[in-house]
């Protein structure tokens, strides 16, 4: 593998692994694509063993670029909700199933979100231990990684075109005399904190408060106070939909299938909104992004990263960067705009690579 080879996936890798169109999926298509010296990068990404494969070596590696950069952009939050876990078990340990049960349902927002966020990773964190090298193995080719990224733009546009069915048969309001009005967003379950509920002193409109913008480079105190009112709506998810929300993540094992794409859309489905889905995504993903990588990161000191440490080390720091500049941007994206845009681009270049490869 070229520096150059390097350098572009590293930039793909940063840039896909956080916006919604399958960073796995390019890993396979944009090097077919290419073609040429390139092929070799294709025909490594479905060997049997990251021991092996000097490419999925590499890949491993730029995983654990894009959780550290995901981590380091939401280091605040980390801290709140691993001090909320932390505060949490003493009185738990202590409890019967059913004392822990009911315990479980009066945490803190920090507290509760912690636990979510366990809950909703096993389904996932299990398959991928038992099922990665099957699905890695079989789909980690062109074909099939087109047909999937297409099957990928049609589950985001079937999310948002649920979501919008959704607003206008529960919110959509008659009153004698005046025409049918629709919010903007859905309620959720009555909470005044959800998404489409008027806002009120206990939850204040997520809008910044002027004067009040993030510093150039990082995130200002009103991005971290956005984020806390961001976890309060999305702790009052039942642990069922969290649960739901996470397993998810497993489609993602399939080459072509956005992590971050549908667990947005079954956060969507369960009734937050694009800038809470987002967020929420962003936090499953961590975990599972940074134990991927940590699992795997062993074989760059084998016989697969023997002649790539160079590469890796460029590598990571450019994905890195690229990945902070992705989920900086996309969560700006998100507090007013939809997941439409990234649908039609996998539609097309799903489409596009289905002729080219089929």
């Amino acid at each position: 593998m070229t520096y150059f080879q390097a350098v572009v996936i590293a930039l793909i890798q940063g840039v896909t692994e956080m916006f919604p169109i399958s960073s796995l999926g390019h890993s396979v298509l944009v090097p077919a694509w290419f073609g040429g010296s390139w092929q070799s990068l294709v025909t490594q990404s479905s060997q049997a063993s990251s021991e092996s494969s000097f490419y999925l070596a590499y890949i491993v590696a730029l995983h654990c670029a894009t959780a550290l950069a995901l981590l380091w952009f939401f280091r605040a939050d980390w801290i709140r909700i691993i001090r909320g876990f932390l505060r949490s078990l003493p009185a738990s340990v202590r409890l019967s199933r059913q004392e822990r049960r009911l315990r479980l349902s009066v945490l803190d927002k920090n507290e509760r979100l912690a636990w979510m966020i366990i809950f909703a990773t096993i389904p996932v964190g299990l398959t991928g231990l038992l099922l990665e090298h099957v699905f890695r193995t079989l789909f980690a080719k062109p074909l099939a990684a087109a047909i999937f990224l297409f099957i990928n733009g049609l589950i985001l546009l079937g999310a948002e075109a649920l979501r919008r069915s959704a607003v206008r048969r529960k919110v959509v309001t008659v009153t004698p005399g005046l025409p049918l009005r629709e919010p903007a967003e859905p309620a959720y379950s009555g909470n005044p904190g959800y998404p489409g509920a008027a806002p009120t002193a206990a939850s204040p409109h997520r809008a910044a408060p002027a004067g009040h913008s993030a510093p150039a480079g990082g995130r200002g105190a009103a991005d971290i106070a956005d984020a806390e009112r961001s976890d309060e709506r999305i702790a009052q998810l039942p642990y069922k939909d969290a649960i739901f929300i996470g397993s998810t993540q497993i489609l993602a094992l399939f080459a072509g299938i956005s992590r971050s794409g549908v667990t947005m859309a079954g956060g969507l489905l369960r009734g937050l909104d694009h800038e809470d889905a987002a967020r929420f995504a962003f936090l499953l993903a961590t975990p599972v992004i940074l134990a991927a990588g940590v699992l795997k990161v062993p074989s760059l000191a084998g016989s697969a990263g023997a002649h790539i440490h160079g590469q890796v080390a460029v590598g990571f720091i450019l994905c890195g960067i690229a990945a902070y500049l992705s989920v900086r941007f996309l969560v700006r994206w998100f507090q007013t705009r939809t997941l439409t845009p990234f649908a039609i681009y996998c539609l097309v270049f799903g489409l596009l690579s289905i002729v080219r490869f089929g």
